[in-house]
Order: C-alpha cells, then sequence, then structure tokens
C-alpha cells in the first residue's frame, strides 16, 4: 500500500567513514611526490580579439567557460559533447538559489515535482511517466558533487546554489564515463576549490515576497582563508527560508460508511491543521574544504558538506476549491538532512595523470504524509459492501478510518574512483579507471489510522499500524572503464570508449498487512517465509536479487574546421540496471529487466565574429529498449510493480546561442524540440515465461498467473499503443535572455529580462491515465530584474513569474479506481474524481545585498 500516484513521491546505526581511503591516499601522494609535474590542463586558447579603432569603445567578448565533462580540463567550446554550463555569474544574474530552479535555463532538462516538493529530472525525454516509489527503477539522469555520485532515489538532492563554480548538463547516454545512473544524460555540480594565492570573502543577503503567499529571506556567505603558499580552506555557509503559498482551508468530511455504522458520529475538519501559505521550507547548510599541495604535482582536497530542509505541508492544489488551495487533514512535513565526506586525489605519475575520489553519502528523510483520501474515497465507494466494518477498535466501535504515513528513508551510498589518462598533447591519448559504488536504502513505511485499530488488525509488533513496509534495499555497481583518443591530422580525431559493469541488487524485508487482514490475504504476515523479525517487522516475506554483467560503448568523431569551429558525430549507449519486483504470489511480476539507451548524435561548437557570438547545438535519435515503467495495477493493495515496457525513440534538436552583441547588451538563449513516442505497444503484462508482450491488439490473452489457466482473459487492447507520446517532456521548450549594462559614474547598472517557454506535456504513458486526467498546459514565464555595482558591492531587485502564471508541473490523485473517477451520487461535487494539481512558485520579488572582499 502506498499512496497511489505517479507524481506523489513517498516521503522518504550511522556507519562511521572509512579512514582507509583518506589515509591511503594521503600517503601514496605524499610517497608519489617525486614525479612532481604540473597537474592542469590549459583549456583551448579563446582567439583574440582584434584592437578596436581609436577612440572607439571595444565590442564585448564572451567569456571563456571551462568544464571538466569529459575528466579533464577543457574550453566548453572545444568539447564534442552536447553540453550546458552556467556559471556562477549566470546562477547570480538568474537569482537561481537551488538546484531545480536551474532547470528552466536547460533546455534540454525537465523535471517531475512531487507533493511534497521533491524534483526528478529527465533529459532529453527520456520519461516513462513511471512513479518515484522506493521499490522501483534507478534515476535516468546521474547527479555528480564534483567528482562524486549523489543520485539517489526519491527525488534529487537539492544543493544550494552558492559558490558554486558551475553547473555541467551532459545531454545523451554518458554511461562510458559515468556508469548506470547517465543513462539519459548526467548533471555535474562544480563547486569552487580552496586558493592558497590570496583572501577571499563574501557575503548575500535576500528578501523576498510571494504573491498570495508569506514572506521568505536568504543569508549566505564563505571564507577562503590560505595556511601557507600549499594549503588553503573555503568555508561555506547558507540559511534560506522559501515562504508558502498555498492555504489549507478549513473544511468537515464526513465519511458515509462510518457515519452510518457509527450512528452520526462520522465527520471530522481539519481545525487544527488550517493555515494559510502552509508549504514553506527553510534549507540551512555549510560546506568546508581543505587543499593541500605536496610539491607541484599532488594535490589532496577533502570536503565536507552538510544541508537540511525541513519542509511543511504539500505544495498540490484542489482546483475545486479556488485557485492555490488544498484541504489537508492532519500534519505532513518532508524533512531531508544529507551530509556528503569526500576526498579527491590528483597528480601525476611520469607522465600520467591520476585522480581518485571517494565518497561516503549519508541522506535521511523523515516524512509524516495525510493519507486520509484513500480512507475516504474506497469508504464512499465500497461502503455498501462493508468497508467500514474493517476499522473498529478492541470493543468493536467503529474507528475514524483516515490513515497517515510516516516515513523513514535512510540512504547511504559509498563510492572509489581511480582513473589515469595521458598526456592530453599527445596524438594518442588514453584514460582508463576503475568504479565501485555500494548503495543502501533502508526504508520505513508505517500506515497508521487516526483512531485506535483494533490490535487483531494491527501489524504485530507496531500499534494502529495497517500496512507496514520495512525493507532494505542495496544496490551494488562496479565498473572498468576506459576511452582512447587518435588524432588522424590535426583536424579529425577520433574516440572509443568501453564500459564493462556488472551489478547486483537485491531487496529483503517484510511488506503488508496482519495474516487476520480480510482485504489483504496477498500481502503480509500470510505470505512469511522466515520467522526473522528483519528490523522490528514481524517477519520476512521479501527476499529477492538480481545480478548482471555486461558492457556499453562509445564511439566519436570530430572535426575542428577551424580554430573556432567544429562538429561531430557520436554514437553511445546508457543503461539502468534491472532490479527486484515485491513478491508476487501470483507470480506476475517477476524481476524486471536493464533498459539501455542508444544514441546517434551530430553536433556542432562554433564561435564567430571574434568570439562575440557562440552558437551550439545537436540532432540526435535514441533508440530506448526495454523500457523500465513503475505503476500501480488496479486491484490488490495498491503495490507499485515495474515492467519492461517494450520500445521508444526520441527525435530532437537542440541550440543555444550566446552574443555579445555590443559592448552594453548580451542575448542568450536556447531551445529544444523532441518527437519521443513508443515504437512498440505496451501491453502491461507478461506471457507465460515472463516476457514482456509487445503487441495485444484486442482479444489478445493476458495471462495472468502463468500457474492457474482460469486467470486467462481477454485484454481491450494496449494499454498504450505503439506511437503513443512519452510523458513528462514538452515538444518544444525554450529560454532567452536579454541584458543591458552601462555606466552610471562609477557604478555599473543593468537591467535584465528572460522569457521561459514550456509546451504541453502529458502525465503520464498509459491512455486510460490521459484520458482521467488530461494534458499539462503550455505554459510562458517572465522574469525581470535591475540592480547596481560599485567596487565590492552589488545592489539587485528582481520579479519571478511577471505575470504570475499558474505554471502546471503534475496532476495526480490521492489513489487509483474511485479518486481518479469519482463516486457519483455520494460525493457530488467531485463528480470526476478528487484530482490534483501541483502548481509552480506565483510571482515572487526580491531584494539582494551581496559584498565581497
Amino acid at each position: 500500500m502506498q499512496p497511489s500516484s505517479r507524481v506523489t513521491q513517498i516521503r522518504n546505526h550511522r556507519p562511521g567513514l572509512t579512514k582507509l581511503p583518506l589515509a591511503a591516499a594521503i600517503c601514496f601522494a605524499i610517497s608519489s611526490a617525486a614525479f612532481a609535474q604540473s597537474t592542469e590542463t590549459p583549456a583551448p586558447a579563446t582567439p583574440a580579439a582584434k584592437p578596436a579603432p581609436a577612440g572607439t569603445r571595444p565590442a564585448h567578448e564572451l567569456g571563456t567557460v571551462t568544464v571538466t565533462a569529459q575528466k579533464r580540463e577543457e574550453n566548453l567550446q572545444a568539447v564534442p559533447i552536447s553540453i550546458e554550463a552556467l556559471g556562477q555569474v549566470k546562477l547570480d544574474q538568474m537569482n537561481v538559489t537551488n538546484f531545480s530552479q536551474a532547470v528552466a535555463l536547460l533546455p534540454s532538462l525537465s523535471f517531475d515535482k512531487g507533493e511534497g516538493g521533491s524534483t526528478t529530472p529527465y533529459i532529453r525525454g527520456v520519461a516513462s511517466g513511471e512513479n518515484g516509489n522506493h521499490s522501483g527503477p534507478q534515476p535516468s539522469v546521474g547527479v555528480y558533487l564534483d567528482e562524486q555520485p549523489i543520485t539517489t532515489i526519491g527525488g534529487l538532492l537539492d544543493v544550494h546554489a552558492y559558490d558554486i563554480d558551475r553547473v555541467e548538463s551532459l545531454s545523451g547516454p554518458q554511461g562510458t564515463l559515468y556508469g548506470a545512473s547517465s543513462q539519459a544524460g548526467t548533471l555535474r555540480i562544480i563547486t569552487k576549490k580552496p586558493d592558497p594565492s590570496g583572501f577571499a570573502a563574501g557575503y548575500s543577503f535576500e528578501l523576498n515576497s510571494i504573491s498570495h503567499g508569506g514572506n521568505g529571506h536568504i543569508a549566505e556567505g564563505y571564507l577562503n582563508a590560505p595556511i601557507s603558499d600549499h594549503a588553503a580552506i573555503r568555508i561555506v555557509a547558507w540559511d534560506q527560508y522559501d515562504a508558502g503559498y498555498i492555504d489549507n482551508v478549513f473544511g468537515t468530511r464526513t465519511f458515509p460508511g462510518w457515519d452510518a455504522d457509527s450512528g452520526g458520529h462520522g465527520t471530522i475538519d481539519n481545525a487544527a491543521v488550517a493555515k494559510n501559505n502552509y508549504n514553506d521550507v527553510t534549507t540551512r547548510g555549510a560546506r568546508a574544504a581543505l587543499k593541500l599541495d605536496f610539491g607541484e604535482n599532488w594535490t589532496v582536497t577533502p570536503t565536507i558538506m552538510t544541508q537540511s530542509q525541513l519542509t511543511h505541508g504539500n505544495f498540490s492544489t484542489d482546483p475545486v476549491l479556488g485557485d492555490l488551495k488544498i484541504q489537508k487533514w492532519y500534519p505532513e512535513k518532508y524533512d531531508d538532512k544529507f551530509t556528503q565526506a569526500a576526498l579527491t586525489v590528483q597528480g601525476k605519475i611520469g607522465n600520467f595523470d591520476l585522480t581518485y575520489a571517494y565518497t561516503h553519502l549519508k541522506r535521511d528523510i523523515d516524512s509524516d504524509s495525510d493519507y486520509s483520501d484513500y480512507a475516504f474515497w474506497y469508504d464512499a465507494y465500497y461502503h455498501a459492501y462493508g468497508y467500514t466494518n474493517y476499522f473498529t477498535d478492541d470493543n468493536g466501535n467503529f474507528i475514524n478510518p483516515s490513515q497517515l504515513i510516516h516515513g523513514v528513508d535512510n540512504f547511504r551510498n559509498s563510492s572509489h574512483e581511480l582513473r589515469i589518462s595521458s598526456p592530453q598533447d599527445n596524438r594518442f591519448r588514453v584514460l582508463f579507471g576503475y568504479f565501485w559504488q555500494q548503495q543502501e536504502h533502508k526504508i520505513l513505511q508505517r500506515y497508521s489510522t487516526a483512531g485506535d485499530l483494533n490490535s487483531n488488525l494491527e501489524v504485530t509488533g507496531w500499534p494502529d499500524t495497517i500496512w507496514l513496509t520495512n525493507q532494505l534495499r542495496k544496490d551494488h555497481d562496479e565498473a572498468f572503464f576506459g576511452e582512447m583518443s587518435f588524432d588522424f591530422t590535426d583536424k579529425l580525431t577520433a574516440t572509443a570508449g568501453m564500459r564493462f559493469y556488472k551489478y547486483d541488487n537485491s531487496l529483503k524485508g517484510f511488506f503488508g498487512f496482519n495474516a487476520n487482514a480480510p482485504l489483504g490475504y496477498k500481502y503480509g504476515e500470510a505470505l512469511c517465509f522466515s520467522p526473522e523479525q528483519f528490523q522490528g517487522s514481524p517477519c520476512v516475506n521479501l527476499d529477492d536479487s538480481v545480478k548482471k554483467s555486461d558492457h556499453i560503448g562509445r564511439f566519436n568523431l570530430t572535426y575542428k574546421i577551424n580554430d573556432t569551429k567544429l562538429i561531430y558525430l557520436t554514437w553511445s549507449e546508457g543503461f539502468r540496471p534491472g532490479g527486484v519486483n515485491r513478491s508476487n504470489p501470483s507470480g506476475q511480476s517477476p524481476a524486471y529487466l536493464p533498459d539501455i539507451l542508444t544514441n546517434y548524435e551530430f553536433g556542432w561548437k562554433t564561435s564567430w565574429f571574434d568570439n562575440q557570438l557562440t552558437f551550439n547545438g545537436s540532432v540526435f535519435q535514441e533508440n530506448w529498449q526495454d523500457v523500465q515503467f513503475g505503476f500501480i495495477p488496479p486491484g490488490g493493495a495498491g503495490l507499485t510493480i515495474i515492467r519492461n515496457a517494450g520500445t521508444a525513440r526520441i527525435r530532437g534538436f537542440e541550440a543555444d546561442l550566446n552574443w555579445a552583441v555590443s559592448y552594453n547588451f548580451t542575448l542568450s538563449g536556447g531551445i529544444s524540440l523532441y518527437d519521443a513516442k513508443l515504437t512498440s505497444d505496451y501491453c502491461g503484462f507478461n506471457d507465460i515465461h515472463g516476457n514482456p508482450v509487445t503487441s495485444c491488439p484486442a482479444g489478445t490473452i493476458d495471462p495472468g498467473d502463468p500457474n492457474d489457466p482460469t486467470d486467462d482473459e481477454a485484454v481491450d487492447g494496449p494499454a498504450a499503443a505503439a506511437g503513443s507520446r512519452l510523458p513528462i517532456t514538452a515538444k518544444f521548450k525554450g529560454n532567452l535572455t536579454g541584458r543591458y549594462t552601462f555606466d552610471v559614474g562609477e557604478s555599473e547598472v543593468y537591467v535584465q529580462g528572460s522569457l521561459f517557454h514550456e509546451g504541453n506535456r502529458l502525465g503520464y504513458l498509459v491512455t486510460a491515465d490521459n484520458a482521467t486526467y488530461g494534458t499539462l498546459a503550455a505554459y510562458n514565464l517572465f522574469d525581470l530584474s535591475a540592480g547596481i555595482h560599485k567596487n565590492s558591492w552589488s545592489l539587485d531587485f528582481y520579479v519571478k513569474n511577471v505575470f504570475d502564471e499558474r505554471n502546471q508541473q503534475g496532476k495526480f490523485a490521492g489513489c487509483v479506481g474511485p479518486c481518479a473517477t469519482g463516486v457519483p451520487g455520494y460525493v457530488p461535487e467531485y463528480p470526476n474524481g478528487q484530482q490534483y494539481l501541483i502548481a509552480g512558485q506565483p510571482r515572487t520579488f526580491g531584494i539582494r545585498f551581496s559584498q565581497e572582499f
């Protein structure tokens, strides 16, 4: 049992950090100092601008952007992959304060926002609309903080965007260098590093106000302090309060069955939690990094970062109640805390560059969710069949059947990566390495009733708990990877890469009802096969694993037309590991297969007019095989299962432009166009051998339980036919920003305007779901900002979403069946079911003062 929405994300002994990697790496660095040579690879130089005629002001050049997408420092314009980079200057100019806000600036990136505020990113339309359940597929987009992976199921790690060197978005499969979670692309957050060359410090204060909502603030600062000529420390801290803008309005709710069976006492109200602007978020964190240089060639950088993000309330709205309004009956929160400790060692052995990266990520999510919709709508739908007879206390009295979910998600991720690369100025170059990762996810979801539940119906040992999920998920990955490049001429270069990987994923624990539960005979204690009390649960009824080894590849041809222009052709593969479905006694849910994405791409990187304009882009086709799709089937206990949904194809065009029109005026923007669709039927069932069925015209037999021939039945056709559009991603997305800067005395003043457009999107893969919920409407957002900079200080003003548009980010219902389709006669105000909308933030005004020393 779980919230029955694709959009809904379940709010999800602390091991000590291993000392061995740190000690070994430092000792290795010191002992190898004899091999010392320069560790930095200079970025290709940008051609110098032509001298301006005497007495005229020179044209403003675009700055050089250095990236490390290919595990080495390079000029972005020389990297033959589709990559977008947002530097700290751009992030400040666009008033970006967290990672999810950067999504609007990256046309290739889409996202799915959960009702608790969590965000799941998607790149190039590689999305099946699966829900974000803890036992679902791994993400298709890998997220890295510096050298270390921070990808977890359950939403993006929303790192506060301050003192960030840049954000890199790598589109297309990046599996050769980045592995399993980079099937569709990779997002990288690169922080600023300690600098021994001099002292630096800065701070910033911001006040903001949301239309129809409350007032927020941000305080942040950094300090860079040299310790010696060869060592420095950098410390960063932030405190951010995002005000709420959704009102939890007062209301009453009468449970039809409970009211009738309890003599008219089946009404509740939400007076205790009704509140305006109740979806506020508080984010606090700090980061510290130490840089130690040993000789001229070796650098050791230990880093630790911690952040807590406490979200109250809910980000969904009920349109029936009015604009930005909802009715929730019990307190809700989402308390997300993480700490990441990392170590990076860089140096040289002879002429070869060596990099070792270690990380340990600890993420804990403590959440409370109102799940009373499930009980209310099932009571309305089934009360004639005695639904509320199930909810009694020990004396046989009927109780409030509302359910609450208390969730605890403990993530632990440790990884090691060691790679070696040859000198980059050689005609033949190689890079090879080894990657090891161990992820653990402890999952606790306790579905408790608001009233005192009969002890004979409680999950044994868990008072008032009607359903318990208590599991441990382990995902283990190892890989050897490598790339080699050869310059056939000074213009033509070929690069080939391979990644040999293996994974071993398992899921163990308990899920379900008490053995006495009349509605839950399929799940729970009745299915226990081991008396082991797993993490306090009554027994074990789930213990399964899946493992596989394979390889993927990449090939690239790059042709440099001249020093400022290149074109490239790329073939690349990416994958997500397969995994375990929770036990199903009917045998209909075997382990799911890995899905593979194959990319064919032609791209270009060009700079024009002495680097006053850059125009980059790509056209591509991606073939997606054995698409992993997590969904909640009808009936049963609403348990997510994952099946392979056949094949899909994404064709697209992406481009970005940056233009220094004059010394005063710059223009930048990007667009993406996608045609993403299924190329085979998604039938939603397997054949008798457990393989996904990919062609099922009306009359095709669904074998159901392969051991029960009486279970066979004919289907009406595919759940989604070949040619159906994939969800989440719009056919067109784009942005355009103009910035005008001029001098007033000794001060620099600017005005800036930004326009963002995203086309309509489907919310679901399944045709019937889209018919129920409809499409997410297209929207346009317009932002304005202005400011003044003088000497060391700056003062900025901004308005986001100037026209206060309700940009739709998701639609869902609180449970499958009656929640989405309605109960005519019983709930007249919701004839089509109670459906929720997730909308973006309303118009927001802000003022920020910042200073650097």
